[in-house]
């Protein structure tokens, strides 16, 4: 008998660890693994980029360094409100290089047990769920867990 015949979750359950969960819209929540996040700053000034995708913000100027910035909302579909105090750029480096991506708020570094993580559901060829690692569930509704190199555009388009 094989490991995966005595739990057919261990792939998922393996995915347990420290996660920095973000909020984009209104309330969906995300995390990322925290071993991806190298720092969270306030929202500063995002200089446009001709050309860019639709998801990709800009750039900023991060102590002298130019970061690219992507919106996730935009290639999630979900609506951008205005931003507010707790609107921020998490700087994350899943590539070996510097990338903001666009958060409504921030919640919290947490574990997220194994045990709660399962198998990204299927919605057809139609819907692309590369850049999902899993599902975590809570005592209040679900988390998605992002494989924040999939989900940046540069991971898949090469774009700045």
């Amino acid at each position: 008998m094989s490991y995966n015949e005595v739990d057919p979750n261990a792939r998922w359950h393996a995915l347990g660890g420290k996660y920095l969960t973000f909020v984009l819209g209104a309330s969906e929540e995300y995390a990322i693994p925290i071993r991806h996040v190298q720092e969270i700053i306030g929202l500063m000034p995002i200089t446009p980029v001709p050309g860019a995708p639709s998801d990709v913000s800009g750039v900023i100027n991060l102590r002298g360094k130019i970061v690219p910035v992507t919106d996730l909302r935009y290639k999630f579909g979900i609506t951008p409100g205005e931003p507010t105090g707790q609107t921020c750029v998490i700087v994350v480096a899943p590539h070996g290089r510097a990338t903001g991506i666009i958060a409504d708020r921030v919640r919290e570094v947490t574990e997220i047990p194994g045990n709660t993580i399962e198998a990204p559901p299927s919605f057809g060829a139609d819907v692309d769920t590369s850049h999902v690692l899993g599902i975590a569930t809570t005592a209040t509704g679900a988390r998605i867990l992002l494989d924040i190199a999939k989900a940046l555009p540069s991971a898949t388009s090469g774009s700045l």
